[in-house]
């Protein structure tokens, strides 16, 4: 079988998108190497993505080629993919990101897209204008003219047919998984090396995600005034709201508390999850939350928000507070700091549950799909 992705943000894009497309092309090709993968994108990025690919005899990258294309190279994402699409045999084309091809109908294969989230639709203020009108132009077409749409999470299920009115037979659930490495022993030298590189404290709490104001990391900082001598590690690309949350950082006197690691590799990321004593993370919203996923797998307990999507990503034996309650959270983790029997028995509970969400599994479920 001849698949074909739209791998723009598994090369560009360096969170949630990104993960999720650059862990659903290697899972399927280590899984089910018989099937020749072509990813299409507006450009390469050098990193460990681009090097793992490079030496695989069935994965095969196309970028623009004509003058016309490098020079327009959206214009060519959004129409020059179809074209080639027959003229690769590409028998499955799978929009990874929410869009397929505005002209993609002229593709007599199946077309699937992944429906990540309708966040800008469920709390517009949190977007601009123009970006909110693009975002459901694109979003809505290929939701229309898909075969198949991938919903990561119930909760993104049903926004879709709330929103876009889509039968509930057109939508099937695949939950995302995070990369291999996080289900993986780590050797003592790795261990070594990232908690020296990062200067990691003894104990830590931890927050991993975009530091904009869904994403509430304000919620967590606040929280820390009621938590006694513990420090709190952020990893997260920084938007406008870091200057938010900085400020308070430093009108309540908690620099040496907020920690903000720079240059973290993806690598890294299972190390420094493993040594943190709890993952924090109390979004308003998510479409699912892969690094709910990836501390689950850690065996790191979760205090995640009530609601949403929340629970099928975390699992029942999580700890689930108002995000907007910021003593609720201190007490949360005030009661599992000081009960170590509390926080193994989170720890290995979740770690069971993320078992469904392991990339073997999510790849099974695929190629059921794209085989149908």
């Amino acid at each position: 079988m001849n698949i074909g992705f739209d791998a723009k943000r598994a090369f560009l894009n360096t969170s949630g998108l990104g993960n999720y497309a650059r862990t659903l092309i290697k899972s399927l090709n280590q899984y089910y190497p018989e099937n020749h993968y072509t990813l299409y994108t507006t450009r390469q990025s050098e990193g460990d993505f681009q090097k793992l690919i490079s030496t695989q005899k069935n994965i095969s990258i196309q970028e623009p080629q004509s003058f016309i294309d490098k020079k327009l190279r959206s214009r060519w994402r959004t129409y020059g993919i179809s074209e080639l699409l027959e003229e690769q045999h590409i028998d499955v084309y799978h929009g990874l990101s929410n869009e397929l091809p505005f002209n993609i109908n002229r593709f007599k294969g199946k077309k699937i897209v992944s429906t990540h989230d309708l966040i800008f639709l469920r709390f517009p203020k949190l977007y601009p204008y123009i970006d909110r009108k693009i975002y459901n132009k694109k979003f809505r077409h290929a939701c229309d003219v898909s075969d198949t749409i991938v919903a990561i999470s119930e909760e993104t299920k049903r926004d879709i047919e709330k929103y876009y009115f889509i039968p509930e037979s057109k939508i099937k659930v695949i939950y995302q998984s995070c990369d291999e490495s996080y289900y993986q022993e780590l050797s003592n030298e790795h261990i070594a090396q990232v908690v020296i590189k990062h200067q990691l404290p003894e104990k830590y709490l931890l927050y991993v995600g975009t530091i904009e104001e869904r994403k509430n990391l304000l919620t967590i900082v606040k929280a820390l005034k009621k938590i006694k001598d513990i420090p709190l590690v952020v990893v997260g690309t920084k938007k406008s709201y870091y200057q938010k949350v900085k400020e308070y950082i430093i009108a309540n006197k908690l620099q040496n508390r907020v920690i903000f690691l720079k240059n973290v590799e993806n690598s890294e990321l299972p190390v420094i999850y493993r040594k943190a004593q709890l993952f924090i993370f109390p979004s308003l919203f998510e479409g699912f939350g892969i690094p709910i996923i990836e501390a689950l797998t850690s065996k790191t307990p979760v205090i995640t928000s009530k609601g949403g999507c929340f629970p099928e990503a975390a699992g029942p034996d999580s700890i689930y507070i108002d995000p907007a309650n910021e003593n609720e959270l201190a007490e949360q983790i005030n009661f599992l700091l000081n009960s170590e029997s509390k926080r193994i028995h989170i720890a290995n509970k979740g770690f069971d549950f993320a078992q469904k969400f392991h990339p073997k599994n999510v790849s099974d479920q695929l190629m059921k799909l794209y085989k149908s």
